[in-house]
């Protein structure tokens, strides 16, 4: 019996039209272009501005044109993880507004929270979904609207973040040579105080006081989440080579969590891996979750090449962490 594996056939993708500079923010809060640019290598990002829109509309924008460029029956498709810290209602799931507004008929779906893992978390749950045989067919959609949770009166972390969404349709395969190769995903559980939004949750439900004491936005202690990233992160990325035999100049690229580019710098200089194989689009769309590494795909697929080995790894509140090795599926030229 042939060994079933799980390809990525295609990558969709979607960001506001809306943009906001580090000027404009400049006008907001106590920071200039340069400060922003010199420290976490953001130029802007792209903001969902409309009324009523919230992050399952960018994960549908996204699906769509997934299905547009990849031709997949719709009807053909299994399964929908969407991954987001900002989903539009504490119920029901992202997942299933997207299922129904595309009028995908014989999908079941779920979101995964998984904070700026999100996306390797739910390839590595779609790829396990594929290889036993369960499913043939698994969309995986991203989809922040990181601009809810943003405090704008913040200037440490109103700079850092974007709203965007991206997918990937993943396959199964018995094609040897491509695919989802090996993960290493870990949770140590110790990054509660650092990140997190203190109010909204079951522990500290909404209230005047939450509320006027803007409780209700994402809270950073930058200079911790900075340390473990880089540690976590780039030790990952060593783990998930030497498991799969793999050396340094062995990886075509690699797709880091668009957090900051002090974090993705530090991360290659550790990893003694060269920027020109580093994928990296944060000037333009800032720090946008779970998103950032799919949008990466989405901006680079047509320097992808079959057989290329690609290692994806991020990071995000817990603290989550982890690293994927792929093995392109297709040439991104001939898209």
């Amino acid at each position: 019996m042939e060994k079933i594996n799980a390809v990525i056939t295609g990558v969709g993708g979607y960001v506001p039209e809306y943009i906001l500079t580090n000027e404009e923010l400049a006008r907001v809060v106590d920071t200039s272009d340069e400060w922003i640019t010199t420290r976490v290598g953001i130029k802007e990002r792209r903001i969902l501005k409309e009324e009523g829109l919230g992050s399952s509309y960018l994960g549908r924008k996204a699906v769509k044109q997934l299905i547009q460029k990849t031709g997949v029956d719709p009807q053909t498709i299994d399964c929908v993880i969407c991954s987001t810290t900002t989903g539009d209602y504490r119920f029901p799931s992202n997942a299933s507004i997207i299922i129904g507004k595309l009028g995908l008929e014989n999908a079941h779906g779920f979101d995964a929270s998984c904070a700026c893992c999100g996306f390797l978390y739910a390839v590595d749950m779609a790829a396990a979904f594929i290889e036993c045989g369960r499913y043939k067919k698994v969309v995986v959609v991203s989809a922040e609207k990181m601009s809810s949770i943003t405090d704008y009166k913040d200037r440490q972390t109103c700079v850092l973040f974007g709203d965007g969404a991206a997918a990937v349709l993943m396959e199964a395969t018995t094609e040897e040579g491509i695919g989802f190769q090996r993960s290493y995903l870990r949770t140590n559980g110790i990054g509660l105080p650092y990140l997190h939004m203190k109010a909204g949750g079951s522990v500290c439900p909404a209230s005047r006081y939450t509320v006027d004491h803007r409780m209700h936005y994402l809270y950073q202690e930058g200079r911790t989440v900075f340390r473990y990233a880089v540690t976590n992160m780039s030790d990952d990325v060593e783990e998930i080579l030497k498991s799969s035999n793999l050396c340094k100049d062995d990886v075509d690229w690699v797709i880091p969590h668009e957090a900051n580019l002090r974090i993705i710098e530090a991360v290659t200089k550790r990893l003694d891996i060269p920027m020109d194989k580093v994928m990296v689009n944060i000037e333009h769309y800032g720090n946008t979750s779970s998103a950032s590494i799919p949008l990466a795909l989405w901006d680079y697929e047509k320097k992808l090449k079959k057989g290329d080995n690609v290692v994806l790894t991020a990071f995000g509140a817990g603290f989550v962490h982890g690293a994927l090795y792929l093995k392109w599926g297709y040439n991104g030229n001939e898209v």
